[in-house]
């Protein structure tokens, strides 16, 4: 949530042990970066194969108890993975990222010009406010 000063409607709540608070500086936009890459292309190949599965079958009980065992030749397919040439897929160099540059950090003067990942509906409401405005925002990751 970002609050600006120059927004009376926002209410006045106490900040989060994650919220940041200063004057608005910069706001800077880092759109998605990709790049076409290629990879192996697998393919799944199958051939049929047989093996031997025994059987056993049991009657009576006691001394008369009489087991019998045949075994049969079993068909079955055997699949794996095999690479097949090349296929070209796009691959992700930079993730979008919105970045929030404030002076005043948490009201110490000598910090300023100090970076801020947020989200981004955090950056639009502090791109609308005022250049120096006090904004408040919880940052999602630190530098730019």
């Amino acid at each position: 949530m970002v609050r600006s000063s120059a927004s009376t409607t926002a209410p006045k709540a106490r900040p989060t042990p994650d919220t940041v608070t200063g004057l608005r500086d910069a706001v800077r936009h880092l759109a998605k970066q990709t790049t076409k890459a290629t990879r192996p292309h697998t393919v799944t190949k199958c051939t049929p194969a047989t093996k031997k599965v025994q059987h056993k079958s049991s009657s009576g009980t006691g001394t008369k108890k009489k087991t019998r065992t045949w075994t049969t030749t079993e068909q079955y397919r055997k699949c794996s993975m095999v690479r097949s040439g090349t296929e070209t897929y796009t691959r992700t160099v930079r993730k979008e990222r919105w970045c929030v540059s404030l002076d005043d950090v948490g009201g110490n003067t000598a910090e300023d010009d100090v970076w801020y990942q947020v989200t981004r509906a955090a950056y639009d409401e502090v791109r609308g406010a005022d250049e120096h405005a006090r904004v408040e925002f919880t940052p999602t990751g630190s530098g730019c």
